[in-house]
């Protein structure tokens, strides 16, 4: 079993970079928390709209919903957030956190990418993912979501006030994306992620933070794996 730490700035940031493949964590019974840095106050909607769809969103995922309550398009990658981010990786013992790409247009996401890495320096896995406001992204890891595109997309439907209310939120358009990305990975859909740090330990007996499983190296009998992480 992983444990999974996904880091957004806004309500709805998280979904659209990887929502697909948090849904194939918990398939494959990993535990999930999302880490909300601020209640998208300067967004579209009122925030107590915003709170409520983020809230539904995180129940539709089977996650873990963490609120930090920072100012949205404050966030500064200082002591304080890289703090913040920090207590939140060692309290969920996080095995792998995904993040913000860092180059991005908005000053929350780079400065979310930036302390993410800071405060996830001893971590062996961060991941980052592609937001709509992303300048240059160029992948070399990919998860299959194949299974788990309506997933994605149920979540981000939860966020009424942005799938109605900006053009950067368009379910068309992520469903495009999934399948652009996946045409690349060789597989139906895809999520992309750059790779902050990626290590793939596969020395038998270490648990679930390992990317193989302890037991088939063992050589145990298990059932078939779910085809969800191209992992």
């Amino acid at each position: 079993m992983r444990r999974v730490l996904a880091v957004g700035a806004h309500p709805d940031d998280i979904e659209l970079g990887c929502a697909g493949t948090l849904a194939a964590h918990r398939a494959a019974g990993d535990v999930v928390h999302m880490l909300v840095l601020t209640n998208g106050q300067n967004g579209p909607g009122r925030v107590s709209d915003r709170l409520v769809e983020q809230e539904r969103a995180s129940d539709m995922l089977d996650a873990e919903l963490i609120w930090a309550a920072l100012q949205d398009c404050t966030l500064s990658p200082d002591a304080t957030l890289v703090s913040v981010i920090e207590k939140e990786i060692l309290r969920t013992g996080a095995d792998v956190v995904y993040v913000h790409a860092p180059d991005d247009t908005h000053q929350d996401h780079r400065a979310t990418a930036s302390a993410t890495l800071s405060a996830a320096r001893m971590s062996c896995r961060i991941l980052h993912y592609r937001s709509p406001s992303t300048i240059r992204f160029h992948p070399t890891f990919f998860v299959d979501i194949s299974a788990h595109l309506d997933a994605k997309l149920a979540a981000l439907r939860c966020h009424r006030s942005q799938v109605e209310g900006s053009s950067m939120v368009d379910p068309e358009v992520v469903e495009a994306s999934a399948r652009y990305f996946g045409a690349i990975a060789r597989v139906r859909h895809a999520e992309p992620f750059a790779p902050g740090r990626f290590v793939w330990d596969l020395q038998p007996g270490r648990g679930g933070a390992e990317s193989g499983r302890a037991d088939e190296a063992a050589g145990q009998a298990v059932p078939p794996p779910r085809r969800a992480a191209v992992w």
